[in-house]
């Protein structure tokens, strides 16, 4: 079992997809830079994910993440990009030891895990999901309802906050994300009623603004899909 420390008051959430929905990856590092701010990196752990590439600018706190995290994992494919470190781990048992280090080692940070749906019974498994706060779930409701209810009831039951992003983030958005730079004030991100449920320690008032989502197209919560399944 591994075994992973996790400092009061932060966040590790597990963002997957639910059957065949695209664009997790790109809501996870959404998530991510909601978490972000200029003092704090965040970290985005894809798990079966493509090496990331640094960018031209990041942050002085994601670059300091970047060094300890090297130091602990020095064959580990990671990079700063924004506010928020990119660390890939290998989909295989290794991948998830990666993780437990990774974690650690940003414990005072929030840390999103972006997982193939097929890891995730083999993370709980593995001992590090008795650690996580909570997980985005990118479904699409009409083709996946069964399923999306099996996963969400299970998660609830392990005691997690979960979040049902309903559809994929605009073009504009998942670019921004995968750089670390989508900020409050970009169109297109995650709803702000879904960043409250997930990070319910950090501080999301600049997401009040209706504007930041005007049609509501992706909000988010199974309040809103309460026929899917039990609560």
């Amino acid at each position: 079992m591994i075994a992973l420390e996790r400092a009061q008051g932060s966040e590790f959430v597990l963002v997957t997809a639910v059957g065949d929905a695209e664009g997790s990856r790109a809501a996870a590092a959404a998530l991510a830079c909601a978490g972000a701010d200029l003092d704090r990196a965040t970290l985005l752990v894809d798990v079966g994910g493509r090496a990331p590439r640094p960018t031209l600018l990041a942050s002085r706190a994601a670059q300091r993440l970047e060094e300890r995290l090297t130091v602990h994992l020095p064959s580990s494919r990671v990079a700063a990009r924004g506010q928020v470190c990119h660390l890939a781990a290998v989909a295989e048992p290794a991948g998830f030891e990666a993780v437990s280090v990774a974690a650690t080692v940003a414990r005072d940070s929030l840390v999103v895990l972006h997982l193939p749906p097929a890891l995730v019974q083999p993370l709980f498994g593995q001992g590090l999901g008795a650690r996580l706060t909570g997980a985005m779930l990118r479904a699409e409701i009409a083709a996946d309802r069964a399923l999306l209810a099996l996963l969400v009831g299970d998660l609830r039951a392990r005691g997690l906050s979960v979040g049902v992003l309903k559809r994929r983030l605009g073009w504009i958005a998942e670019r921004r994300a995968l750089f670390g730079a989508l900020g409050p004030d970009v169109g297109g991100g995650l709803p702000a009623s879904l960043v409250r449920r997930l990070l319910p320690h950090e501080c999301h008032a600049e997401f009040d603004d209706p504007g930041a989502d005007p049609t509501r197209a992706s909000q988010p919560g199974w309040s809103d899909h309460a026929s899917v399944g039990p609560r």
